[in-house]
C-alpha cells in the first residue's frame, strides 16, 4: 500500500467516525424532532459556523447547508430558525440560493445573520429580495463584521489583529434574537450605489453571484504533500485524491475554504496572462485564516462531500 494510499483510508475513516459520533450522519433524527432553534450555516473558514454556534447556544441545533444539500434535505421545522452566510460581493454563496430556493422552513420565526469583512453594501436588500421571491420571507436580517479573509485585497494577519468588537455585537443580535426582534438593518442609497458599482465592474450575474470554475481559478504547486484536505472542506467537493496527486475541478463558491487551510500553501490562485480576474495577486501569500474557535476537523465535517 502507498503512503498516499494509506493516508487517503486513514483520513476518510477518522472523518467518517466523527461525524457519527457527533450525529452529523443523521441529519434525519435533527430534523425529525422539533427543536426550539435551528440554525443553517454555510462556511469556508469558520466565521459563519461561529456565528451559527454562538446564535444557537447550548439549546438549539446547528446544521450545515453543505451537508443539507448533499443530502437533499429541505424540509426543516423548528421554533425559531436562523440562517447564517457569508457575503460574497455583498450576495449570498451560490449554494445557499440554491438552497434556499428549494427549502421548506417552518417557523414561527425566521432570522438571517449575514457576515462581512469590509463592506456590506446593500446585503440585507438582496437578501430579503432573494429569500421572499423563494417564498421563505424572514422576521430579521443583520449583518456582522469579520476578519476579511479575501486573500487577493487582504494580509491575513492584519486582519487578525483588527478588533471588530465582535463579541459585543454577537450579544446585541442575540438579545435581537431572544426578543424575536421584527428588523431588517437599514440600507442607505449611498450603499445600493457603492453594489451597483461593484457590479458593473466585476461583470457578476447580479442572480448567480461569485460562481467560478475551480480548475480555473486555482492552481496546485510541487508543495503539496497529498495529505488531502482540500478535498474534505470544499463544501462542492471539487478536488480529489488521485495516483497523480490533488485534482481539482467543478462550479467553485470562491469560499476559499481550500487554499486558506491547505498547511503547505501549496494551492494557489491561478495567473492569467491575457489579463482576466483572478490575476494571481495576492496581499500576503504566506499568511492564511481560519476563525480561532473553529478546528480543522469541524470544517471537514461541515463540508465533507464524501460520505
Amino acid at each position: 500500500m502507498t503512503r498516499r494510499t494509506a493516508l487517503k483510508i486513514m483520513g476518510s475513516a477518522a472523518l467518517t467516525a466523527m461525524m457519527a459520533t457527533t450525529g452529523v450522519t443523521a441529519l434525519t433524527s435533527c430534523l425529525e424532532s422539533r427543536k426550539k432553534r435551528v440554525i443553517l450555516y454555510f462556511t469556508g473558514t469558520g466565521n459563519c459556523l461561529y456565528v451559527a454556534r454562538e446564535l444557537a447556544g447550548k439549546e438549539g441545533e446547528t446544521l450545515s447547508i453543505p451537508q443539507l444539500m448533499r443530502k437533499k434535505q429541505f424540509e426543516i421545522e423548528a421554533d425559531e430558525i436562523g440562517l447564517v452566510y457569508p457575503i460574497y460581493g455583498h450576495m449570498p454563496p451560490y449554494m445557499v440560493r440554491e438552497f434556499i430556493k428549494k427549502a421548506r422552513l417552518k417557523a414561527e420565526y425566521k432570522f438571517a445573520v449575514l457576515t462581512y469583512g469590509m463592506r456590506k453594501c446593500n446585503a440585507v436588500e438582496i437578501w430579503d429580495g432573494i429569500s421572499r421571491k423563494a417564498g421563505n420571507a424572514f422576521d430579521y436580517i443583520g449583518t456582522i463584521i469579520m476578519v476579511d479573509n479575501w486573500l487577493p485585497n487582504f494580509d491575513m494577519n492584519e486582519q487578525k489583529k483588527i478588533d471588530k468588537h465582535i463579541p459585543e455585537n454577537l450579544a446585541k443580535i442575540s438579545s435581537d434574537l431572544t426578543g424575536r426582534r421584527r428588523w431588517h438593518e437599514p440600507v442607505t442609497q449611498e450603499e445600493r450605489q457603492q453594489h451597483e458599482g461593484f457590479m458593473r465592474l466585476s461583470g457578476l450575474d447580479p442572480e448567480v453571484g461569485f460562481l467560478m470554475k475551480a480548475e480555473k481559478s486555482f492552481t496546485v504547486t510541487d508543495a503539496c504533500i497529498d495529505c488531502g484536505i482540500c478535498t474534505y472542506v470544499c463544501p462542492r467537493g471539487n478536488y480529489e485524491l488521485t495516483g497523480q496527486g490533488v485534482k481539482m475541478q467543478g462550479n467553485c463558491e470562491f469560499c476559499f475554504a481550500c487554499i486558506q487551510n491547505c498547511p503547505q500553501r501549496a494551492i494557489q490562485f491561478k495567473k492569467h496572462e491575457d489579463g482576466t480576474w483572478p490575476d494571481g495577486s495576492e496581499k500576503n501569500p504566506n499568511a492564511r485564516y481560519r476563525n480561532e474557535n473553529v478546528s480543522l476537523m469541524d470544517l471537514k465535517m461541515a463540508n465533507n462531500q464524501k460520505v
